[in-house]
């Protein structure tokens, strides 16, 4: 069904499937500025037979109100929406779900409001741009290599290794991973999966995508999100679960080795995936997802 959420004036797109008895899943999707859209057609059926999934199209994402170009909108925003929904939903404490920059957004809200989590999934995250981003310059060079542009191989080389601060590996990243075209998807995944779409017809997905670069565009702006959660990581306390694609460029090899100190962690790859296992092998997911969630076990 779909929920009627409004906060601060501002309509925001929320699903929910399942028994209202059953856990409640807040899934936090990445970006910034993607949408829950792929994560609710891979897993939404699947996951609510056992549990309540509320999955959101972030403020100004996708089918929520877009944000106007004189608007103010900061991250704090996405964290009070969060629980501006668990307090309408009457929910005394929820589960979270957050992928990529979502994991960044549940770190978040799980320090602003430790007392609103049960447990945290953290499905293939980033908590630190500039790691992330040194390592999606590395992935797009092999890919710039492969399509014999040796030129722009060498400048994201060596920008991935160079003395650029997190905002600006950020935009270089951004800009020159663009340049790939349809084979920018393969930074992510080695065999990307396609998602039906035809929920919405092609004028209809182009009005909707048609505001979300505000989301992104302000954030960057505010620059919050290039603040590293190192720190918060290491003061976790609720029980969490790091899922990791085995080819993921996203969560490189220093967030794990900085998720391992954490307590009251678990942790598992998944063999030939990468920056989206709910998407590339949704039925082994989904069954690590509920297990976890139920009985705390992998």
């Amino acid at each position: 069904m779909i929920y009627p959420f409004y906060n601060k004036n501002k309509k925001i797109h929320v699903e929910i499937f399942g028994e209202e008895s059953s856990p409640a899943v807040l899934f936090l999707h990445g970006g910034p500025g993607e949408s829950c859209y792929d994560f609710v057609y891979h897993q939404a059926k699947r996951l609510s037979k056992e549990m309540r999934i509320i999955a959101v199209d972030q403020r100004g994402v996708l089918r929520s109100e877009k944000i106007a170009e004189d608007e103010p909108f900061v991250l704090q925003d996405l964290i009070d929406d969060c629980e501006e929904l668990r307090f309408q939903l009457r929910i005394k404490e929820w589960n979270v779900i957050g992928h990529s920059f979502g994991g960044y957004l549940a770190l978040l809200y799980a320090a602003a409001y430790p007392k609103a989590i049960s447990k945290i999934i953290f499905e293939c995250p980033t908590f630190h741009f500039e790691w992330t981003s040194r390592n999606l310059l590395k992935r797009t060079a092999l890919l710039f290599y492969e399509k014999g542009d040796y030129e722009r191989a060498q400048e994201c080389k060596a920008l991935s290794v160079g003395s650029h601060c997190s905002e600006e590996l950020f935009d270089h990243y951004i800009r020159l991973s663009e340049l790939l075209g349809d084979e920018r998807d393969k930074i992510y995944s080695p065999n990307p999966v396609i998602t039906d779409d035809s929920l919405y017809t092609e004028m209809e997905w182009e009005q909707l995508w048609e505001g979300t670069e505000y989301h992104l565009e302000k954030l960057r702006e505010e620059g919050r999100m290039f603040k590293p959660l190192i720190p918060q990581l290491a003061n976790l306390t609720h029980p969490s679960l790091l899922i990791v694609g085995e080819f993921d460029p996203v969560t490189c090899e220093r967030h794990i080795q900085e998720y391992d100190k954490v307590p009251s962690r678990k942790k598992i790859v998944f063999k030939e995936t990468g920056h989206t296992p709910h998407m590339e092998v949704p039925e082994k997911y989904g069954e690590v997802v509920a297990k976890f969630i139920k009985y705390g076990v992998i």
